[in-house]
């Protein structure tokens, strides 16, 4: 099953004189278990896109459809929806308000009508699940540190059992160290549980990183749909709308301008040391 947006459009202010057109004809099928990338520059239409798939904003035209159901029908069930698809925003802190944190992460499956014990089971599980000790779960979310607060905000959302995550810039404002930590157990929760996972950043290395997908988004509109390696083949093109590649793309352009017989399409160090390697007659095998 899958999540599709038909010919979505969304304008705000659509009445007035100060209309803006966030998104213009949005098609997309997200499948089930992809680590998808969603980039663009400030103003592209990303956030207004994630509201979009479960339903926190109705599309002016179009359709977005969960397993096949018209998300928007009139006795469809947003709540179930909202359970399946789970949103953690940018500022943790507008997801955390209860006296603690295992309180915190408990009230999302406490409101899907489960019994205590179930929804217990499912907080330590998922607080487990982002890598938060135990020594935190009774201390208020508020005396936790920003990377700590972001694994809170992350727990309460899997505590529901989501079948797809977005995560919108689930690093900002971190160290590079907190950055890699959340990342990393994002990567490592999708791996072992299947989850489709949806991480819109504006950091390329990352992105480069982490994801199979990547989604550029560029005035409301979709720019590129691929793979990471064929998106940053056109790098030059994402820096006219405000992007860029990952700097060892850059680093790489610039051996090969020096003489070096270097493929340019690497886009983690990992894969530009072998790349780097094979072209010096180095490579291990």
């Amino acid at each position: 099953m899958s999540l599709i947006l038909d010919h979505v459009n969304y304008i705000y202010g659509g009445d007035t004189a100060l209309a803006v057109h966030a998104l213009k004809d949005i098609n997309l099928v997200i499948p089930d278990g992809q680590f998808i990338g969603l980039i663009g520059h400030t103003g592209s239409g990303k956030s207004t896109l994630v509201q979009h798939l479960n339903g926190l904003i109705k599309p002016t035209s179009g359709g977005v459809y969960f397993n096949g159901e018209d998300i928007h029908a009139e006795d469809y069930d947003k709540k179930k929806l909202r359970s399946k698809v789970g949103l953690v925003f940018q500022y943790p802190e507008h997801q955390l308000f209860e006296i603690d944190v295992f309180t915190d992460v408990c009230f999302g499956p406490k409101n899907l009508g489960l019994s205590r014990k179930e929804t217990e089971l499912r907080a330590y599980a998922a607080l487990k699940q982002v890598g938060l000790e135990d020594e935190y779960f009774y201390q208020s979310p508020f005396d936790l540190s920003g990377g700590q607060k972001r694994r809170v905000a992350i727990a309460g959302v899997l505590a529901m059992k989501p079948e797809i995550l977005v995560l919108d810039e689930p690093t900002a404002g971190l160290d590079p160290k907190g950055r890699d930590e959340i990342l990393d157990q994002v990567a490592k929760l999708k791996e072992e549980t299947g989850i489709t996972v949806i991480l819109v950043s504006h950091s390329m290395e990352d992105v480069a990183k982490y994801v199979e997908r990547i989604i550029v988004m560029n005035k409301g509109s979709v720019l590129y749909d691929d793979a990471p390696k064929e998106v940053f083949r056109h790098y030059r093109e994402l820096e006219q709308v405000g992007l860029a590649a990952p700097q060892v793309t850059y680093i790489m352009e610039a051996l090969r301008a020096k003489g070096l017989p270097v493929a340019a399409d690497a886009t983690t160090i990992e894969e530009a040391k072998q790349e780097i390697l094979r072209a010096l007659g180095k490579e291990r095998r």
